[in-house]
């Protein structure tokens, strides 16, 4: 049985990126860049004002008050016609250029005006000196500049700054196809009210979900029951995409058909069964059917068991297809609200939140029924993490969580 970093490393061994593809950007929030993007810009294209106010030379305000003619006014996307000399100033608004020979920007807040027309103002500024209120031309990014690195995952914020530097396509890696097949005859889709026996399919709902939020495609293949022909159907439609995964099947029961199945259709297993709890019976392995590489993974029937099976071995595994790297699981340290008491022989992750206590966040441990308990999983915002072995632990003791 392996401990699980060298589970999740045999993993990620066996992950290639995915190709290359050209989308629009609009489309890409999700997916990872397959090259550098580099501005064809200087942003801002020009000295701009910061604040609304008065464009003046800051050696006029060396008193901290001064008198102003005002020439003009220059609003955003509009250019100045003006220049200024000393005694003269522009009206101007956030955004728009900064006229010809000046060097600050007074705020509207520290003027009075003294005649309406024609404008004259007076400027109240103690601290005028140049560049106040300017952001120069070229300070955010310079033309030809790296914006973003090949690798880099689009979020919101990049679609805006890849449409700022006149983007609307960019290449990436193809988004990862994950098929989702839930197997067992006890499962009922969601719309059906259960039979004596039966459990509606909550599995396959959340490892599609779980799979769309890592960016990838899933593919949905239903319900399987323990028998082999249906699952071998099944099976052979998933081995088509780049991951699949199945939950259920994958104990020692006599219903658990799934290794021989994947075997029998020349599926390499790599490994089966990790040293962690819930989740011990996890399966992986590859497929090179028709000359495809699939990642299977073969996940435990028991809800918290799928989930943690998928944060741990199946999410990493699709961040790498999509051309992220991937060194280690996104850990962090918080200390506990409440002593605690685990004993073990393998690694533990139980349901946990975390709340603000005084100037720190804590983590609280909730009250945990077991792997079939998707309840309690769903007020969780992370995963507490129990080395094996007996640990007595104090409130206000660090230990690691992984964030949901």
């Amino acid at each position: 049985m392996l401990e699980i970093e060298q589970a999740l490393s045999l993993v990620l061994q066996h992950v290639e990126r995915t190709p290359r593809q050209c989308i629009p950007t609009a489309d890409a929030v999700g997916s990872v860049l397959a090259e550098n993007v580099a501005s064809d810009i200087d942003s801002p294209p020009h000295d701009k004002a910061l604040m609304d106010g008065y464009a003046v030379r800051a050696d006029d305000l060396s008193t901290g008050v001064a008198e102003f003619n005002v020439v003009e006014e220059v609003t955003a996307g509009s250019v100045p016609t003006q220049p200024i000399r000393s005694g003269f100033a522009t009206r101007i608004m956030t955004g728009a250029p900064i006229p010809l020979g000046a060097d600050a920007v007074v705020i509207l807040e520290h003027s009075d005006i003294l005649h309406a027309s024609p404008l004259r103002v007076r400027l109240h500024e103690p601290h005028a000196q140049p560049g106040l209120n300017i952001l120069r031309q070229g300070q955010s990014l310079r033309r030809g500049e790296i914006v973003f690195h090949e690798g880099t995952e689009i979020r919101p914020v990049e679609v805006g700054l890849l449409a700022e530097v006149g983007r609307t396509e960019v290449a990436v890696h193809v988004r990862p196809r994950v098929a989702v097949l839930s197997t067992g005859n006890e499962l009922v889709p969601a719309s059906r009210l259960p039979d004596r026996g039966k459990i509606r399919n909550s599995n396959g709902p959340m490892l599609i979900a779980l799979a769309t939020h890592a960016g990838a495609s899933p593919v949905d293949l239903g319900i399987g029951f323990d028998q082999e022909d249906d699952l071998r159907a099944r099976i052979l439609d998933g081995l088509r995409e780049d991951v699949l995964v199945l939950s259920g099947g994958v104990s020692m029961g006599t219903a658990d058909l799934v290794p021989k199945v994947l075997n029998d259709l020349g599926v390499k297993q790599v490994f089966h069964k990790v040293r962690m709890k819930p989740g011990k019976p996890i399966w992986f392995g590859v497929s090179s059917l028709n000359d495809r590489k699939t990642l299977v993974f073969g996940l435990p029937g028991n809800p918290v068991s799928s989930l943690v099976g998928f944060e741990l071995f199946v999410r990493p595994a699709i961040s790498q297809l999509k051309g992220l790297r991937v060194n280690q699981w996104p850990l962090r340290t918080v200390r506990l609200a409440h002593a605690h008491q685990q004993r073990s022989d393998r690694a533990v992750f139980r349901p946990a939140f975390t709340r603000q206590q005084g100037n720190e966040f804590v983590v609280e441990l909730l009250e945990w029924h077991g792997s079939a308990d998707l309840r309690t999983l769903a007020d969780a915002d992370c995963l507490a993490y129990f080395p094996a072995g007996e640990h007595d632990l104090s409130a206000g003791e660090t230990i690691s969580i992984y964030p949901l």
